[in-house]
């Protein structure tokens, strides 16, 4: 069955023309062109990925995002945007998108985004995350069941700050640039770095007892950083 990716954007150049290169490439994709129906068809199709438009008619692409997270559910999302500041980014990478497109853009370099992120679920299965239940200092991971504990407490966590978590924990004490967690992580070989920054943000609020001062995400100067079992 070929990867189902949804399409939502008001502008039907831009989501004919998108949704042309996803079909050629073999995805099933689907288009819609506002908020409401984005949740409608997102709720019943459940896509994979997720390209969406930040500024839509009605709810707005990151009101979609925000039920989608809430909802925890794992797709993929890359939001498309005509404002390319990077509050505009952080924003959207905040509310817990994946990636970040700024138009215009290339189609065939969206269509290569999407691929990074279809391949990311197949990287992430080929890392060494054996045995399926891994734990490092306060932090328990069972990765067979997704799902992370802190103390004998479950974390909430997103699809993203799990695969990130359960990566630092398997591999507790080696230090990781941003661009090799994008590559290990996320599956991308190209990409904004800020995305590992902000989801290690994220992590850390839900992890450290002060997030100002993590003792179990570390940032390594000059490198990137590392899971501390701790004391």
């Amino acid at each position: 069955m070929a990867t189902r990716v949804l399409v939502v954007d008001d502008d039907p150049t831009v989501s004919n023309v998108v949704s042309a290169y996803l079909t050629k490439a073999g995805y099933d994709a689907r288009v819609v062109a506002d908020g409401a129906s984005a949740v409608e068809v997102w709720q019943q199709w459940k896509p994979s990925v997720v390209v969406l438009d930040v500024m839509l008619p009605g709810l707005s692409g990151l009101d979609v995002l925000r039920r989608m997270r809430a909802a925890d559910d794992g797709a993929a999302v890359i939001m498309l945007s005509a404002r390319g500041e990077e509050e505009d980014r952080l924003v959207g990478l905040e509310v817990g998108a994946d990636d970040y497109v700024v138009k215009p853009f290339s189609p065939r370099e969206l269509t290569l985004r999407v691929q990074a992120m279809v391949r990311r679920e197949e990287r992430l299965a080929g890392l060494d995350l054996t045995p399926t239940k891994l734990s490092a200092g306060p932090v328990l991971v069972d990765t067979a069941a997704r799902r992370a504990y802190l103390n004998d407490a479950e974390l909430s966590l997103t699809h993203r700050e799990f695969d990130l978590l359960a990566y630092l924990v398997a591999h507790a004490g080696k230090a990781y640039t941003k661009v090799e967690l994008l590559r290990r992580v996320w599956g991308w070989d190209f990409g904004d770095s800020s995305t590992v920054t902000v989801h290690v943000r994220r992590l850390r609020e839900k992890i450290e007892s002060d997030p100002s001062d993590p003792k179990l995400v570390l940032t390594v100067p000059r490198t990137g950083y590392l899971f501390s079992a701790g004391t």
